[in-house]
């Protein structure tokens, strides 16, 4: 396997298991939790979420994959519970299908040609390394109110206690 093609098979795979997790705390919340915030200079996890879908359409689906992308950044954080927990993942499943379809189609070319995502000079590996480190980050907020809100352990790490699991999965 070659670099390129291990890099793009990672980021796919972390871009899709981090939007799981972040859909198994959207199915322990209601749509209120969805909304919830600490004071009004913190976002919901609603707003983190359409940030992730608005961000990952601009710099993979728009930036790398070429498509026509209209963001409008400022709305992300703005919303105020106007979509449904149900829509939100539904959306943000879509765009990481999308963009994980866009990031292992990308060539060797392509990921060390130069581009201009949101007023930022950056090669393609630098977009896709951006979007991934930027949707773990995110991610993490989003796991860490959704514990706050339901007090629950989601789980992810329970297979660290099983060795046989261990292997099988993405780190």
């Amino acid at each position: 396997m070659s670099v390129e093609s291990l890099f793009l098979k990672f980021s796919a795979d972390k871009l899709a298991q981090f939007a799981e997790r972040i859909e198994v705390c959207a199915g322990k919340l209601n749509d209120d939790q969805i909304w919830a915030r600490g004071h009004q200079n913190s976002n919901a996890i609603g707003n983190l979420m359409l940030h992730l879908n608005g961000n990952v359409r601009q710099w993979i689906i728009g930036g790398l994959g070429g498509n026509a992308v209209e963001r409008h950044r400022d709305a992300e954080f703005a919303a105020r519970g106007a979509t449904t927990a149900a829509d939100l993942v539904a959306g943000l499943r879509k765009t990481v299908h999308e963009a994980t379809q866009v990031i292992l189609a990308l060539t060797a070319e392509q990921l060390t040609r130069g581009y201009d995502i949101q007023n930022y000079p950056v090669s393609g590996v630098e977009a896709v390394y951006h979007v991934v480190e930027h949707f773990a980050e995110h991610t993490g907020q989003i796991i860490f109110a959704t514990k706050l809100l339901t007090g629950e352990d989601l789980g992810f790490y329970r297979h660290l206690s099983n060795p046989q699991q261990h292997d099988e999965l993405v780190p």
